[in-house]
């Protein structure tokens, strides 16, 4: 499946620096590192702290299939990884681009002892160094958004996952209803940048946020995408007046 060369979705042309000259993958990568030692805390404290139920929602749509090898793609520090031990897998791999986060989720590792459980390691979403079907379930909160060519990435997970193995992954989409359409736009195209940067002392990662979630092809649109690639059983369920959406998808 090598359909999808080059993307052509409008979330590809959404980066960090724009001018900067550099590849959205590099942008993507250096713009965590940049931010790494905040992230948590700004992940948390933007969200009310409802981010960690939506991590719980998206591993229980995985337990019905009892996993016992699970990838986490764009891991970061590693809190979807943490999540996922409640399904009592034997192993759960993280891959990320951005070493300075994976930095982060190590130490958090090592502190809470999970260093046997959960390795995380540098991984392309779009070269996944791994063969085909070693995974029996694979996760993603926040990354897809990031890939610089959205198919392709997908079609990597789809190769590492195994036959019958399904996918969770989370993302940001946007309210469709009033008050919350209007409420939502206004805190994140104004408040969201405003307290990002003030806390990170990051002009651009807050900013690209609203910027990659406005263009990125959410609910049926990315459904459709995710059977293009290879998946089946495709299903989209929006979150918290729709803020959030969990796709869940299987391996054909």
């Amino acid at each position: 499946m090598d359909t999808f060369a080059s993307s052509g979705q409008p979330s590809a042309k959404v980066v960090p620096l724009p001018d900067s000259g550099l590849s959205k993958k590099e942008q993507v990568a250096g713009m965590f590192d940049r931010i790494a030692g905040k992230y948590d805390f700004l992940n948390h404290f933007l969200s009310l702290g409802i981010d960690k139920g939506w991590r719980r929602k998206a591993i229980r749509a995985l337990k019905a299939i009892q996993p016992k090898k699970i990838l986490d793609v764009a891991t970061g520090t590693g809190d979807l990884a943490i999540a996922a031990l409640a399904l009592q897998p034997e192993h759960i791999t993280g891959v990320d681009i951005s070493e300075g986060m994976m930095e982060i989720g190590r130490k958090k590792l090592q502190e809470k002892g999970l260093s046997d459980k959960i390795s995380l390691r540098y991984g392309d979403s779009e070269a996944l160094p791994f063969a085909d079907h070693s995974f029996d379930a694979i996760t993603c909160a926040y990354g897809v958004r990031n890939f610089e060519h959205l198919e392709k990435g997908l079609e990597q997970m789809c190769r590492v996952l195994r036959p019958g193995g399904r996918v969770a992954i989370l993302e940001f989409s946007q309210p469709k209803k009033f008050p919350v359409k209007q409420l939502y736009r206004f805190y994140f195209r104004y408040i969201l940048p405003a307290l990002g940067k003030t806390v990170s002392r990051d002009a651009t990662a807050y900013t690209y946020l609203p910027e990659s979630v406005a263009v990125f092809p959410e609910g049926a649109q990315f459904c459709a995408i995710l059977q293009q690639c290879g998946f089946r059983n495709v299903n989209a369920r929006p979150l918290t007046f729709g803020i959030t959406t969990l796709y869940t998808a299987e391996k054909a």
